[in-house]
């Protein structure tokens, strides 16, 4: 990768070259060789990122939190103080499972502080984790879900507000846009 013009505080650790533009890595943060950094992310204090994670750009990981290997974080994701995330269901101590888990947090989604992630879930575009949530099934795209275990609580658009479907449409209050509820849980934005 290119070599960009990035900030990385003088206490971190950083072993990775594959880092964009504008990215700022904050203090006590490590950052193994194989992490891939998308641009204009942010990185915040005493955070761990393995080999085989990556983070699209526009990402934001607030304070301690550790990505493990297999962790895909897309575009514009927001995770909150001390997100845990897990890569293996069945750990044990020196024993390594042939491959692990992935998880994938897509485009513009967000996780509530404290929030816990079971391995090889899928958190879907613009969706809203609460604070404190034990995921432990795939999360729709535009879902509102918190708890433990994490349940559906209803629906949210791009600007995290959340909206009511009125039949198969709802346009949030908000900001304008509307969305249309297909047969099969799918959410699909239909214009600003």
């Amino acid at each position: 990768m290119k070599q960009n013009k990035h900030f990385v505080h003088e206490t971190a650790l950083v072993e990775t070259k594959n880092i964009g533009k504008d990215t700022r890595i904050w203090a006590f943060v490590h950052i193994l060789p194989g992490a891939v950094i998308g641009e204009n992310c942010n990185i915040c204090d005493h955070c761990f990122i393995e080999n085989d994670v990556i983070l699209g750009d526009n990402v934001t990981v607030k304070c301690g939190i550790y990505l493990w290997d297999g962790i895909r974080v897309e575009d514009e994701a927001f995770l909150g103080p001390n997100v845990v995330f897990t890569n293996d269901l069945e750990p044990r101590s020196k024993i390594y499972p042939d491959s692990l888990l992935k998880t994938y947090v897509r485009k513009g989604a967000s996780i509530g502080a404290n929030a816990t992630i079971l391995p090889g879930i899928e958190i879907g575009e613009f969706a809203l984790v609460g604070a404190g949530s034990v995921v432990t099934k795939d999360v729709l795209s535009h879902g509102l879900y918190y708890g433990n275990p994490a349940k559906f609580k209803g629906y949210v658009c791009e600007c995290t507000h959340k909206i009511q479907f009125r039949n198969s449409t709802a346009t949030c209050e908000h900001c304008g846009i509307t969305y249309e509820l297909s047969q099969t849980s799918r959410i699909l934005k239909i214009k600003s």
